[in-house]
């Protein structure tokens, strides 16, 4: 597996310890997604004995070595900005795929065929940093405004809600805030959008109690988990 940082070597009993308090410290109703980019199989094989289903990928390559790898219960999340030439190869292995953040993707990932339906969030630019990706809300509004949400409206997906990363900031104050106004945003769509659309995605091992705290129903935790990185 070719990798750009390699995680620091973190042993089983570690992990088992990590997750547990963090499940001692999250609600029962939000899902932890365990991000597993770069992660040895040993590292995963370590969460998945301790009941870890939901882990989370960023790169095509990795996600369908570990797929092959893991039992089929393994719910998988592919967590990266998406390529629109990568959409056919993740969509079949994927659980949920949270960056669908332009209609580009969308369009692609709408080619893939299969007995239900694709489930996926779509990513909102929340954050100062450019760098990051997604619709930004107004822009997301006025499609959703569109007559008959056509833009949306591909019944080979499932929109089962918003996802969005915070500012990478000390400032908890302004984290907060962010996450408070995609929390806004999902409530605002959501009457429009049916019972599917559940799911809040928002905070990392950095800044996860915060966003529970303003209405997350998704973490994705790494390095709280595995280690940091070097």
């Amino acid at each position: 597996m070719s990798l750009d940082y390699i995680p620091l070597e973190m042993d089983s009993n570690t992990i088992q310890t990590n997750i547990q308090a963090i499940r001692d410290a999250v609600p029962e109703h939000v899902t932890l997604v365990a991000v597993s980019k770069t992660q040895t199989l040993d590292a995963i094989a370590s969460a998945y004995a301790e009941g870890i289903r939901d882990f989370g990928e960023n790169r095509v390559t990795e996600l369908v070595e570990k797929a092959d790898a893991f039992p089929d219960d393994v719910r998988w999340h592919a967590i990266g900005h998406l390529q629109t030439n990568k959409a056919k190869i993740v969509a079949p292995l994927s659980h949920l795929i949270h960056a669908v953040d332009s209609t580009r993707i969308y369009e692609a990932l709408a080619q893939h065929k299969n007995a239900s339906p694709l489930d996926v969030l779509l990513q909102v630019h929340i954050a100062e940093e450019t760098s990051k990706f997604g619709f930004l809300e107004d822009a997301l509004r006025e499609l959703f405004a569109l007559p008959g949400n056509d833009t949306f409206g591909n019944t080979s997906i499932r929109i089962k809600g918003l996802m969005g990363m915070a500012t990478y900031t000390k400032d908890t104050t302004q984290i907060a805030k962010e996450f408070k106004g995609l929390r806004s945003l999902f409530e605002e769509l959501a009457p429009s959008m049916g019972a599917n659309f559940d799911t809040l995605s928002m905070g990392m091992s950095g800044d996860w109690n915060i966003a529970i705290d303003e209405g997350s129903t998704m973490i994705r935790v790494g390095s709280a988990i595995f280690g940091a990185r070097t």
